[in-house]
């Protein structure tokens, strides 16, 4: 391994890579830039680089889902964020990737176009207690390089803590923007909620809270559908699932990304999980779509 800088406007950023390592859809490593909490990936369903926002770099999570790929899954909440390291993280990447080699050397010529800024990472982003506050920074540093009209804001969320009003806050600042959010629902019903997500929450709650987030800022669903051994968790509760987007109602939404598991499970229950092709995929679609609901999928 080599360790080298760029360095952007004043400030250097290490990279613990390879000179010639390239980004791939199917490695999502946090660490390719060697910053606390910006990293960059390839999005398969934004098609392009998308900068990510790690505010739990202690992979801490209220949620246990089977498919997560996250290393030494703990449960719990974000530290404490460091704003202007946060603020100094972005600055400088997306400066590198506007007028450095970041591209050119990282980035599958297909692929070389920011499209957006995530807040994702390694566990549930509204658990920090500055999430308005990272809302606030990261707005504004794509202002001043003149991004936020080209670039969504995106949140992907478990939608637990949509109750709490300083989510609400920094959800409603990022509908006044150009944001969006990724809500996940996984399941319909609370036995496979609790067996696939690892969460015990009615379905009452999950369209109250999917409702709350989608009067604050436009809001796609999001879901995972996978094989464990011998059974599909979504198909089997599919009946329940269309339910929760019926109470939801499905003019409040975007929509829903269908996803299967484009990279492999770094939890306990890894080896019984099975990715699924695009057609079982477009089996769960059509009902969906029959709602009057768009449906993106990603095998």
């Amino acid at each position: 391994m080599m360790f080298y800088y760029f360095a952007f406007g004043g400030r250097s950023m290490g990279i613990d890579q390879k000179p010639d390592a390239q980004l791939t859809v199917t490695d999502h490593g946090r660490d390719f830039a060697g910053m606390r909490y910006v990293y960059p990936v390839i999005s398969r369903r934004a098609a392009g680089v998308s900068v990510g926002v790690n505010l739990n770099p202690n992979n801490a999570c209220n949620w246990r889902c089977v498919y997560c790929q996250v290393p030494d899954l703990r449960r719990g909440d974000a530290p404490p964020v460091d704003l202007g390291l946060l603020r100094a993280e972005l600055e400088d990447f997306l400066g590198e990737l506007q007028q450095g080699e970041f591209m050119r050397r990282h980035v599958p010529e297909g692929a070389r176009r920011i499209v957006d800024v995530a807040l994702a990472g390694n566990g549930e982003p509204t658990s920090a207690r500055e999430f308005p506050d990272v809302i606030a920074v990261v707005a504004g540093v794509l202002r001043a390089r003149g991004l936020d009209r080209q670039l969504v804001l995106r949140l992907i969320t478990n939608g637990s803590r949509a109750a709490r009003a300083p989510v609400q806050e920094g959800i409603r600042r990022m509908g006044e923007g150009h944001g969006e959010v990724w809500f996940k629902v996984d399941a319909g019903s609370p036995p496979v909620r609790r067996r696939v997500n690892g969460v015990v929450m009615t379905t009452e709650a999950v369209v109250r809270n999917l409702r709350t987030v989608a009067s604050l800022c436009p809001t796609w669903v999001q879901t995972c559908a996978f094989a464990w051994g011998q059974g599909l968790p979504l198909a089997g509760d599919l009946q329940a699932y269309l339910g929760v987007l019926r109470a939801a109602g499905p003019e409040r939404l975007q929509g829903v990304h269908l996803y299967s598991l484009a990279r492999p499970s770094l939890q306990p229950e890894a080896p019984a999980l099975r990715r699924l092709s695009a057609g079982e995929l477009e089996s769960m679609a059509a009902p969906i779509r029959e709602l009057g609901l768009d449906v993106h999928i990603s095998p």
